[in-house]
């Protein structure tokens, strides 16, 4: 088997199993038997993506790249859609009074498969096709519970909100294109790196207008005001796979395309970007402060947490590319957790999940583990220990302080304090019973499925809060392949670029 087929497995696995699921959609309609397929499938697809062995980095055409840093996403995206599968059968079962929920999985496989291939890309045509795969069938997702009102509401503004995001990148990407005569993520970074670059009003808009559309897309502030209604109105495993899924898969294309581009030359670059992760922190973790709705409060919370990780990104180091590597992976198993607790308490048919935060008052009397579950997931989204959490903000601010970046390192700080005091507002909710009710109104039918999903997503939180070393040497792996090889670079090129804080070579060393 060539390279190329073997490093073309998981995306096979991923369109293969799509075709599959939708004959047996026609086939025959049968909600287990579609779970069923789609779960084998995505199985499959992680298996590929973690036991297939590459000599060296291998380039699927000009458009894909799969090395370390992509397979390590790979199995990360994979994992969280397998999981989101897990979770949402026993919340799509009690929702078959409202219509078939075949196709459910059928769109989440296609949005899957548009993320994975956003982790591989580097060339603005890929970039597009993979992230308008992922939006259109998010799109549809969000809206499944056509029943729902809200559910339609919110689906019809990610709908707009996506066209307009969509919109502004397609321009920057003609306008760089007009500039640079290229699209290959590798080509500009070279032609940026040599000095060979334009410098005018068409490349500064085009770059300009790309990292508002990723501005859009990962709901950073000023981009942000999509968010909390979306995860609101969306089904509660939806609303976790657009928050960690769509979200990683973008940021991580943002940190290759960073770094290939070496946009740490830049003061001004750096400093917009400053400004939107210090504004992030603030406005994310401040608005929380007001919500009385736990998907809201998710939402605002995600807002700040992408702040954190572009803190990571400012200080542009290998520990720093690492940092960013691991605390996505904190932040995807938190927030899936926390979003599983959601859909096990929710009843769909009622019109709304179970997203009031007086509905989580006294669980921890009548659920005493699903609350304790719920806990330790806000504890990790705070950054205390012993959680994935903890490691991964201290990894943040070790990266941040190594690069003096004090402005954004205060907001990180100021932040996690008023973090703190949201997310534990939320524990004692979980703690008060209401005056006169003996349990809580809410009663979940728990399924083997959804229990044993966030029983080890709360496990592994905690195992890998109190021993980290795995993941921190799988990610000092992973991020070791990030970029195409620097090496073609000449000598000259490179010392033509004295600004610059971090060159890498094939290698991922730092020179």
């Amino acid at each position: 088997m060539s390279p190329e087929l073997l490093a073309a497995l998981p995306f096979l696995a991923l369109s293969v199993t799509t075709v599959a699921v939708m004959l047996l959609i026609a086939l025959r309609r049968d909600h287990r038997l579609a779970a069923t397929a789609t779960a084998i499938g995505l199985l499959a697809a992680l298996i590929a993506a973690i036991t297939v062995t590459l000599p060296a980095p291998v380039m699927l055409t000009p458009l894909l790249l799969i090395d370390g840093f992509t397979r390590f996403f790979l199995a990360l995206v994979i994992t969280v859609s397998i999981a989101v599968v897990l979770l949402s059968y026993a919340y799509l079962n009690r929702m078959e009074d409202e219509g078939p929920v075949e196709e459910y999985y059928l769109l989440l496989l296609l949005a899957t498969l548009g993320a994975t291939t956003l982790l591989a890309s580097v060339h603005f045509a890929s970039f597009f096709l993979g992230l308008e795969t992922l939006s259109i069938a998010l799109i549809g997702l969000i809206a499944y519970p056509v029943k729902q009102a809200r559910a339609i509401e919110a689906g019809l503004k990610y709908l707009v909100l996506a066209g307009v995001s969509s919109a502004f990148l397609l321009f920057g990407i003609a306008l760089i294109y007009l500039d640079f005569g290229t699209m290959s993520f590798t080509t500009l970074g070279r032609l940026w790196n040599t000095g060979q670059a334009p410098d005018d009003i068409y490349a500064l808009s085009g770059f300009a207008m790309l990292l508002t559309g990723i501005g859009f897309k990962l709901s950073l502030v000023p981009f942000h005001m999509w968010a909390p209604d979306v995860y609101e109105g969306a089904p509660a495993p939806v609303t976790g796979f657009v928050a960690v899924v769509s979200k990683i898969a973008i940021f991580a294309l943002l940190l290759r395309y960073f770094v290939l581009m070496d946009g740490y030359r830049f003061p001004s670059l750096l400093w917009v970007i400053s400004l939107v992760a210090i504004l992030s922190m603030l406005a994310g973790n401040l608005l929380a402060l007001l919500q009385d709705n736990i998907k809201r409060i998710f939402a605002y919370s995600s807002i700040a947490h992408f702040g954190y990780v572009l803190v990571a990104l400012l200080a542009g180091s290998t520990i720093a590319v690492q940092a960013a590597s691991y605390y996505l992976t904190a932040y995807a198993v938190t927030t899936l957790g926390a979003f599983g607790v959601v859909a096990l308490l929710s009843r769909p048919g009622i019109g709304h999940d179970a997203d009031r935060l007086e509905t989580y008052r006294g669980l921890m009397w009548s659920h005493p583990w699903l609350a304790g579950a719920l806990a330790v997931l806000l504890l990790s989204l705070a950054g205390l220990p012993p959680t994935m959490g903890f490691v991964a903000e201290v990894y943040v601010i070790a990266s941040g302080v190594g690069m003096q970046l004090v402005l954004p390192l205060a907001a990180l700080i100021v932040g996690s304090v008023i973090g703190l005091y949201y997310y534990l507002r939320v524990v004692i909710v979980l703690l008060s019973p209401t005056p006169g009710v003996e349990a809580s109104p809410v009663g979940p039918e728990l399924s083997l499925t959804s229990g044993a999903t966030l029983g080890a997503l709360v496990v592994l939180l905690v195992t890998l809060g109190i021993y980290p070393a795995p993941l921190i040497s799988g990610v000092q792996h992973a991020t070791a392949g990030l970029v195409l090889s620097r090496t073609n670079f000449r000598a000259a090129d490179i010392a033509a670029a004295p600004h610059s804080r971090v060159i890498w070579s094939s290698s991922g060393a730092n020179q």
